[in-house]
Order: C-alpha cells, then structure tokens, then sequence
C-alpha cells in the first residue's frame, strides 16, 4: 500500500476506491462475507451518523491496531459491542496479520496516520453498505432492542426454539 502525504480531495478518491475494491475482494471470502451489522449496531449508526461513526473507526483503529505491536493482537477486536468491530472483522482490519494479508501493511511497523485513514475509510464503506443493504426501519414500529443484554434474555441458540411464558 502506498503510504501517501495528502489527504485532500485525490487522497479521498484513491481510498473510496481502494474500499470499493477491497470489499470486492472480501466479498468472496466465506469468513468474510458472513458478517453483518446486528439490529442494535445499525440503530447505534443511524443515531449517532456516519461522521461520528467514521471518527470512531479512526479512533478505534488508531488504538487497537494502529501500533507495531499491539496489546494481544489478534485477540484485541470483540466480535459485537460497536458497528466498527464488526466491520474490523469483515474488513479484515482486525488485527496486524489480517492486515497484513489483505492490506499488503506488515506487521511489526506502526500504521501511518495516512494507513489508518485509508483503512477507516475502507471499515466506513463496510458500515455504509450493510446500513444501505437494511433500511432504516419507519417511524412508529416496534422500538429497537437495548445495546445491553443479559444472560436469560430469551435468545438462544440459532434455530433453538424459546418456551413460551405460560404465567
């Protein structure tokens, strides 16, 4: 990857297409093609905006992945929890390996502030594109579940069946 200076209107471009072509590439990867955003990480988005998203990403990034070495790398993204985690994983920007695989960025060298706006980018575009892929569900419906969730909260196993409350 190209480690560019500018981050004007080009830089813009060179990294909306690096997106574009990524997520092509990661759609025809099993692993990486399961992901989705879950109902409470799109209502998370919708609220909060894809500019603030997108600082985020940078952010999370920046202090997840961002360093040469970082703090038990390849265990360090949770699965759930914010809409760039999820992303992380699907856009193969979870850890310095997958980076290094996908990305063509080796491990061992920090990301530059240019690397980490292009792969931001890249995990804005993932967020965009599953928002975009579930629309945003009308006003008046059934409200959205909670971001918190306990053990016994009524969701089992995929294809489990839930008993019915009967008192």
């Amino acid at each position: 990857m190209r480690d560019a200076v500018d981050h004007g209107p080009e830089a813009q471009g060179d990294d909306a297409r690096y997106a574009a072509e990524l997520l092509e590439r990661l759609s025809h990867s099993k692993f990486r093609a399961s992901f989705s955003l879950g109902v409470a990480d799109r209502a998370y988005a919708w609220s909060k905006g894809m500019p603030v998203v997108a600082r985020h990403a940078r952010e999370l990034l920046r202090a997840r992945v961002g360093a040469a070495r970082p703090l038990k790398d390849g265990k360090q993204t949770p699965y759930r929890g914010h809409p760039v985690f999820v992303a992380q994983h699907a856009t193969a920007t979870c850890c310095r390996s997958c980076i290094a695989r996908w990305h063509g960025i080796p491990a061992g060298v920090p990301l530059s502030d240019r690397q980490i706006e292009r792969l931001a980018t890249l995990v804005t575009a993932w967020i965009q594109r599953d928002l975009d892929a579930h629309p945003r569900p009308a006003t008046g419906t059934a409200p959205l579940p909670s971001r918190s969730r306990t053990r016994g909260s009524g969701r089992g196993r995929a294809g489990a069946s839930v008993q019915p409350t009967l008192f």
